[in-house]
């Protein structure tokens, strides 16, 4: 596979008077090849949004190299303008324009034909909606609406920053079922969100930052798999005898108020036959995987990278325009 988005050793730093000196964004690489659905995750202020606007030049990087389908980014991001779709942080529209002129506007603009607006309205769900005026939208519809736009130019590329947020769980079902018709139709999706439990059913591929530095990367099953500790749950009539017995086989035993854990084990049959070898029949054994929550937690924990500079919170930089539907020609990208 091509890569399509490269980011490497990206670094920025922001001043104020007030704060001093703090680090966005530290050294971070990323690697988002054609076709993926990648995810890219991290808490609140990691330098996610930071990096996005890096990336499509909203605000300018102090050292690293990144390229977008093959250019240099942002210096010749115009090149691949009409290839790119992007929405970054909340979305900005006027209010007494309806969706429907408010993308026609957009399409006229990126030299889009208009048809296409009922299209990606359709795509996201507001077919019936779209001669409504936006401020009558809740957060979820202006989301879904942005979404919309970054659709407008069917691009190779979406990049699409928190896209479920204000949606209820219909609308965030559908906008998993949009992604993944994305990726089946060939384009190549990078997804930030703070929902883990979505990314891991949508992203074949995903990237975690925390302060400002990637702590992990890969194909899903893979990031999961280096933190399988092999556990099982147990339960059994009479805990304590079980614990006894698994303990007296070299296995390491947990005991909790209703079952025991049973940790290192490569073969359930193990425990079940040490136990079943004595009289103490298993109700339950249950592998425990870990889920991208709990390997998210535990990678961007506070004590994961103690040494690291505080971070910049991302909800509130000092340059460029805080447009979720960028635009934008004169910037190098169109959404």
């Amino acid at each position: 596979m091509s890569a399509v988005i490269e980011i490497e050793g990206l670094r920025k730093t922001f001043h104020s008077l007030r704060q001093g000196r703090r680090v966005a964004v530290d050294g971070f690489d990323l690697l988002v090849e054609s076709g993926q659905v990648h995810g890219f995750l991290g808490p609140n202020g990691s330098g996610k949004t930071t990096t996005l606007r890096a990336l499509l030049g909203l605000v300018r990087a102090d050292a690293g190299r990144m390229t977008v389908l093959g250019v240099r980014a942002p210096e010749d991001l115009q090149a691949v303008t009409g290839r790119v779709g992007a929405i970054v942080e909340s979305p900005q529209f006027f209010g007494n324009f309806t969706g429907h002129r408010t993308l026609r506007l957009l399409a006229r603009a990126g030299g889009v034909p208009t048809d296409r607006v009922d299209e990606v309205l359709e795509q996201v769900g507001l077919r019936d909606r779209g001669d409504e005026r936006v401020k009558g939208y809740s957060l979820g519809m202006k989301q879904r609406l942005a979404v919309a736009s970054a659709l407008l130019k069917d691009p190779e590329l979406l990049i699409l920053d928190e896209p479920a947020n204000g949606l209820d769980p219909a609308g965030i079902r559908e906008m998993r079922d949009l992604m993944r018709s994305l990726a089946e139709a060939g384009v190549t999706v990078l997804v930030s969100s703070h929902i883990l439990a979505e990314i891991q059913l949508i992203c074949d591929h995903v990237t975690i930052i925390s302060r400002g530095r990637r702590v992990a990367a890969g194909r899903v099953d893979e990031v999961l798999a280096g933190f399988d500790r092999h556990e099982f749950l147990v339960r059994v009539d009479d805990p304590a005898r079980a614990a006894e017995l698994l303990g007296a086989a070299g296995l390491a035993v947990t005991g909790h108020d209703d079952h025991l854990v049973v940790n290192d084990v490569e073969d359930a049959t193990t425990v079940s036959r040490t136990l079943g070898e004595q009289g103490v029949w298993v109700r339950e054994l249950t592998p425990l995987r870990p889920d991208l929550e709990s390997v998210f937690l535990e990678l961007t924990g506070s004590a994961a990278h103690p040494t690291v500079p505080r971070q910049v919170d991302d909800s509130a930089l000092p340059e460029g325009p805080r447009d979720a539907a960028i635009d934008l020609d004169a910037r190098g990208v169109d959404a």
